[in-house]
Order: structure tokens, then sequence, then C-alpha cells
């Protein structure tokens, strides 16, 4: 049984690497032998278009038929690729899984955003009438009569293009409640960067207008402490910009604002006072 969101991806991602797959609507993992093609073929309009009949009629016995939403529904209601089993081994609205459509399970997650910036891998993504699952590295896993016809990895656009796969911008996203999903790590407070030692004997004031490797000692250990010296970054010209840099240290230490690293600032800035 799928319980978090990782084992969902990795099993979207298995199908559509290893499984012969088509889309019928409707379907939710079912293997195409002929009874399952008769039932599909007579059960929803779409499916008996005739291009559509055509194909799941024209499928082999191990290719399994899914659409958007039963990819997601079958997996979590325990599929598991048998074609000797009506449902591929799914048991039909099993483990506290609906019966739903795709716009009824986006609705059903949490944290749903159309930022697709900090999207989690296991997430639904979803546009009007159709999802997928997000399954890491700026891809999902879709099932859509669209380009391979069936369950496949697709390039989310908004996150960007791929190189070899297909792919669409989607609407939204959003954590399903029924698999569990991994906090994400807390970014630990940067660490100050060690700066060159001065190549001169003792620590020379530092100020405006002073250039050379100590300006650009006094610059990286100021940047290290998250006080921006502007654009120019370390560039070792101790220009304004590094002049207001360290005054905002200076006054968040408790030392003389004055814009000049002098001993008091020195023994400050290198932590050995």
């Amino acid at each position: 049984m799928i319980k978090t969101a990782k084992e969902l991806a990795a099993a979207c991602e298995r199908i559509a690497k290893n499984n012969k797959t088509l889309y019928v609507l409707g379907c939710i993992g079912s293997p195409l032998y002929d009874g399952n093609k008769a039932r599909y073929t007579k059960n929803l309009a779409y499916n008996k278009r005739h291009d559509r009949r055509a194909k799941i009629s024209g499928a082999t016995a191990d290719t399994f038929g899914f659409d958007c939403v039963c990819l997601i529904k079958a997996l979590l209601w325990g599929w598991e690729g048998n074609t000797d089993k009506v449902y591929g081994g799914a048991t039909y609205a099993s483990n506290g899984v609906p019966d739903i459509d795709a716009n009824a399970m986006i609705r059903k997650c949490s944290e749903v955003s159309t930022d697709f910036s900090r999207i989690s891998v296991g997430e639904a993504v979803w546009l009007q009438d159709h999802i997928g699952v997000y399954i890491g590295g700026g891809l999902a896993v879709e099932c859509t009569p669209k380009w391979a016809d069936g369950v496949q990895i697709t390039a989310v656009h908004n996150i960007g293009t791929k190189s070899g796969y297909n792919g669409r911008k989607w609407v939204k996203h959003g954590k399903l409640p029924y698999v569990t999903y991994e906090a994400e790590p807390e970014s630990p407070a940067p660490k100050p960067v060690p700066a060159p030692a001065p190549q001169q004997r003792g620590l020379p004031v530092v100020k405006y207008g002073s250039r050379g490797a100590t300006a650009k000692a006094v610059q990286i250990l100021l940047a290290g402490y998250g006080c921006s010296c502007g654009v120019s970054g370390a560039d070792g010209i101790f220009g304004a910009a590094s002049c207001s840099a360290l005054k905002k240290y200076q006054k968040a230490n408790g030392l003389v604002a004055d814009g000049i690293c002098g001993k008091a600032t020195w023994t400050k800035l290198l932590g050995v006072g």
C-alpha cells in the first residue's frame, strides 16, 4: 500500500517507464483483454468514438488502461500490474480514497498554490479536468491521449522545458490528503566566509578609499555576516557601499558606527575578542 508521496511518485514513474498503457477514459488500471475492451468501448461516449474504439480494440492483453485521475486512484487503491485481475489488482474505492474526478481531487488537496517554485515530489499538478503527479526534477507523470497516448513522463513548463520531453504548463499544484509528505528541511544559517589574512603585519585600518587585499578581506567578512557591500561585492575597493555595510555591522554589534575598521571592529569581525 502506498503511504508516502515519494512512493506515489515512484510508482507513477515505474508505470510510465515499464508498463504498456493506453488512455482509456474511466479505466482504473484494467488490463485490456477482450472482456475489458468490450466493457470500455461501450461505457462512455469518448471511448465509443471511432478512433478511440479502434485503439482500445487493438490493444494487447498486457496493456493497462488509465485516464489521468484513475492513474492516481488505481495506485492508491493498491494497483499492482496484475493482468489476471479486473483492475490490475486495485480494490475499488479502498484505503479511504473516494472515486472522484480530477477537479474534485485538487479540491481535496492542501497547500494548493499557483507558485511552482517550492513544489514537492508527489504533489498533484492540475489544470481544468486534468491531473498528474510531480516526480521531481521539473517532471511529472500524467496519463493523456496526447503525445504517447497513455501514462508518460512530461516536463512541467511552470518550472522549465526539458530536452526530450513533451510538456505543458499546469495551473495549480497541491498536496494530496492520502499520502504523507516529508517536512521541508530548514535552511541552515549561513556561516561567515573566512577572509584571507591580511599580508601586512598587524591589522591596518580600513576605511573609505582603502584598496587592496586588506580591504577585500573586510568585504568578504562583512558579506559572511550578511552585510552586502553592493553589486561589486568583494572587489578590494572600499567605497560608499562597503562603508554602509560596515556601519550596519558595527551598529548591530554595539560598535561605534563610523564606517572605519579599526582594532575593535577587526576584533569583532575575526571573532577573537
